[in-house]
């Protein structure tokens, strides 16, 4: 915090209001780290999704300019100054200013949601873990607040306000490039592994609605006739220490990019394991859950012994005919993807499962080995070069949400000078 200036107790800032609520159609509000105060409605939009108790009775009334907290994640930035009226759930704080009229709701929202207030706020919570922090009215209102002229508190929010917003619309704008990044790697996966390199070259009815024309010369089959081996994984005895253990590649482990070597747990090797030991080239299928289910890969050559568990389903080919690689990007591709996950699978929509026969029965095309492998030789250099761009869009992603960040922290404590905006953001990257 800067040195001159002074800090004055939440008490003398904020009173706690417990109005409740009467009104059934009320507008309700929710408390959000990264969105701060919301109506539940507009979340909804976009494409959250409402839950909502039977009855809005007993729920906290909040006019505008309110500060809600969520008492359990005050740690994590739960609350913020509302633009709304409506109501919030009666676990949560509600707090109204004692004197409107010196002080700036903006600046009060960015500094009690600022990583400066989160460290306090996680100091100031009580409980025995993190999941379980509570930050009372007590702790809250005996905490301070820098007491600076309502010209400086107003000049702060509406320049983190005008920042903020260039910040998103710079998001958005890599948001889109990444989303086009990611149907582009899609689209060139389904074309190539379907249609094949050759954009001449005759081409024949599959037979299959969804598959539609396929090259005169490729196989359209089953995948059975390909596989030497196909088979579910162990059901494990997970212990905590990895002596006398085996690593467990779970369907968390399973994703678009490789193996996610940091989800892997650990399996008693004294129980029984081997029907589910994985060989290197084996192509690994996600098969139980929505979201997870359909997800594929190819474990890796690697040291030692690995088990699947009982959700993931390891398929060995017949690398003579089909190449486990050319596999992998047929499978990925969102019609084979759709298929596994709504046509094929079945169960209720928390447990549906891909089993083993609808696996071995799928039906594939299966172009001569010779050109499976130049399929997969492009594509996984394409792949390659996809990878680094989408690795740099997300890096630049991260660091806008760190310079946000930064930013706040750094305007709300008094580590940059506002009324010198150019010299704040020469300052701010000296901070950062």
């Amino acid at each position: 915090m800067k040195n001159n200036w002074p800090l004055i107790r939440n008490k003398y800032i904020w009173k706690e209001i417990n109005t409740p609520n009467e009104d059934e159609n009320a507008n309700l509000l929710s408390v959000s780290q990264y969105s701060g105060i919301k109506p539940k409605a507009e979340l909804i939009e976009d494409g959250d999704f409402l839950s909502r108790a039977s009855t809005l009775k007993g729920y906290k009334c909040v006019e505008k300019g309110d500060l809600v907290i969520n008492t359990m994640l005050a740690w994590n930035g739960s609350l913020g100054v509302s633009d709304y009226n409506g109501v919030v759930s009666p676990s949560y704080n509600v707090y109204r200013l004692i004197d409107p009229e010196n002080w700036d709701t903006v600046f009060l929202h960015y500094y009690l949601r600022s990583e400066y207030s989160k460290v306090e706020f996680r100091r100031f919570s009580t409980g025995i873990i993190e999941s379980r922090l509570r930050l009372y009215p007590e702790q809250f209102l005996n905490l301070r607040t820098p007491k600076i002229p309502i010209k400086t508190q107003r000049k702060i929010g509406e320049i983190l306000k005008q920042k903020e917003s260039e910040i998103e619309t710079i998001k958005e704008k890599l948001k889109t490039k990444i989303q086009l990044m990611r149907e582009y790697r899609s689209s060139l996966i389904t074309q190539t592994v379907t249609k094949g390199l050759d954009p001449n070259v005759p081409m024949k009815d599959s037979g299959i609605e969804w598959l539609g024309e396929v090259p005169e010369h490729w196989k359209v089959t089953k995948l059975k006739y390909f596989v030497r081996h196909c088979a579910r994984g162990i059901t494990p005895s997970y212990v905590e220490n990895e002596k006398n253990s085996i690593p467990v590649i779970n369907q968390a482990c399973i994703q678009s990019y490789g193996i996610k070597w940091e989800a892997i747990k650990y399996h008693d090797k004294s129980r029984t394991y081997n029907k589910g030991i994985i060989k290197a080239g084996d192509v690994l299928i996600c098969s139980t859950g929505r979201g997870a289910l359909g997800r594929v890969q190819v474990f890796p050559s690697t040291k030692g012994e690995y088990v699947a568990d009982g959700h993931v389903t390891i398929v060995r080919t017949n690398q003579a005919d089909l190449s486990n690689r050319y596999l992998r990007f047929l499978l990925s591709t969102p019609i084979y993807f759709e298929m596994m996950d709504n046509v094929w699978s079945s169960g209720s929509t928390k447990q549906t499962e891909l089993n083993r026969s609808e696996i071995l029965n799928m039906p594939i095309v299966v172009p001569p080995i010779d050109e499976q492998r130049e399929i997969t030789n492009l594509l996984e250099k394409k792949e390659f070069e996809i990878t680094n761009v989408l690795s740099v869009l997300e890096k630049q992603l991260n660091f806008l949400d760190t310079y946000r960040s930064s930013l706040i922290t750094a305007a709300v404590t008094g580590q940059i000078d506002v009324s010198d905006w150019k010299e704040a953001e020469e300052e701010l990257e000296t901070i950062s």
